[in-house]
């Protein structure tokens, strides 16, 4: 398809004939018959099949670039970047797994940001290959980049980052970049960074709790150690030095195990929601009294343990997606803490 016959350039328009190029080329886009990494005519070709001065083209392929609706390539020629709602704030939200939380960090985004937006989202289930490969496929075409920055190792652990998903965050240029969730990534720069401080959120959020906690024997944090959608190490560590500084009998277990030893004046601090659930089960079974005898509180709210009276320990999710969505709309850079709760309900 010869793409020059495709723009429309009205001699007898009293809109300049720059704009005619840009308005051409955007309306052809919206209709579809640009699509993405398409080539473009050169400026040179263009000013000539047009009788148009090459200032004229340059001044409208300028435009279109600081729109990011087209891009250069040195020595190639120019590239269709945008084929969706490119009057619209386009962004890139990369999630690490699907789950209640997330999708509520992502719900109070999408509500704040508001309609002048168009958002992806994407979940690579704290994969490196797949986060990469996304990264590399969408490059330079969002006007912002949302990361959640949560990746396994090969031993089913969990990292924030490694030497090639840092290599690739550091080249998405910086007033387009922010960092939510975990900030434990090599960037300096003044970006936008909203996060969760795992160690100190859950140490601070047990300590408001103290009360409550120290009249149970034992506190048992079930903490997954390998598992396909990590958690960080930073929970335990958090975990470990809050029992530690207030004399607490502890033990860290990597998952309910079936038919568990369950004992008067345990309390148990679950992350997954599968653990939960075992429990749960486990507890009515053997007719403990749950909030009593049994103590049970879980890592991140959500509308069911409400329902069900299960005190936890929780992040803002929708402070965080709608912190993220102003500071984008303000122009704002700089770092927030998420807050973090301890939230007492009948289970203790």
């Amino acid at each position: 398809m010869n793409i020059s016959k495709l723009l429309k350039i009205d001699k007898n328009s009293r809109v300049p004939k720059y704009q005619q190029i840009v308005d051409s080329v955007v309306h052809n886009i919206s209709i579809g018959k640009l699509s993405m990494d398409q080539k473009i005519p050169s400026i040179n070709k263009l000013s000539e099949e047009f009788y148009l001065s090459r200032d004229t083209v340059e001044k409208a392929y300028g435009i279109l670039k600081e729109r990011k609706v087209i891009r250069a390539i040195r020595g190639k020629g120019f590239y269709i970047s945008r084929t969706k709602l490119i009057s619209k704030v386009n962004i890139l939200f990369l999630i690490n797994k699907l789950s209640w939380y997330k999708m509520e960090i992502y719900n109070s985004f999408i509500k704040s940001i508001g309609p002048n937006s168009h958002v992806d989202l994407h979940i690579y289930h704290c994969d490196e290959s797949l986060f990469l490969n996304l990264l590399n496929k969408h490059k330079k075409a969002y006007d912002y980049y949302i990361i959640m920055p949560h990746f396994k190792t090969d031993k089913l652990q969990h990292t924030s980052t490694t030497n090639a998903i840092s290599s690739a965050i550091s080249k998405i240029p910086k007033e387009k970049l922010i960092i939510m969730d975990n900030k434990n990534i090599p960037i300096k720069d003044n970006i936008i960074t909203v996060y969760e401080d795992y160690e100190n959120d859950i140490y601070n959020a047990l300590k408001k709790g103290i009360k409550k906690i120290s009249k149970y024997k034992k506190i048992i944090l079930i903490y997954p150690e390998a598992t396909v959608y990590p958690y960080p190490k930073r929970i335990k560590k958090g975990f470990i030095k809050f029992c530690g500084e207030h004399n607490l009998d502890f033990d860290v277990l990597d998952r309910v195990y079936d038919d568990m030893i369950i004992l008067k004046g345990d309390l148990f601090i679950t992350i997954e929601e599968d653990d939960l659930i075992s429990l749960m089960h486990q507890i009515k079974e053997q007719e403990f009294s749950l909030g009593s005898n049994i103590g049970v509180i879980s890592y991140n709210d959500t509308p069911l343990k409400a329902l069900l009276g299960i005190s936890v320990i929780s992040t803002d999710f929708k402070y965080m997606g709608t912190t993220t969505s102003r500071m984008i709309l303000n122009c704002e850079t700089g770092t927030v803490k998420v807050p973090f709760s301890f939230i007492h309900r009948n289970s203790l």
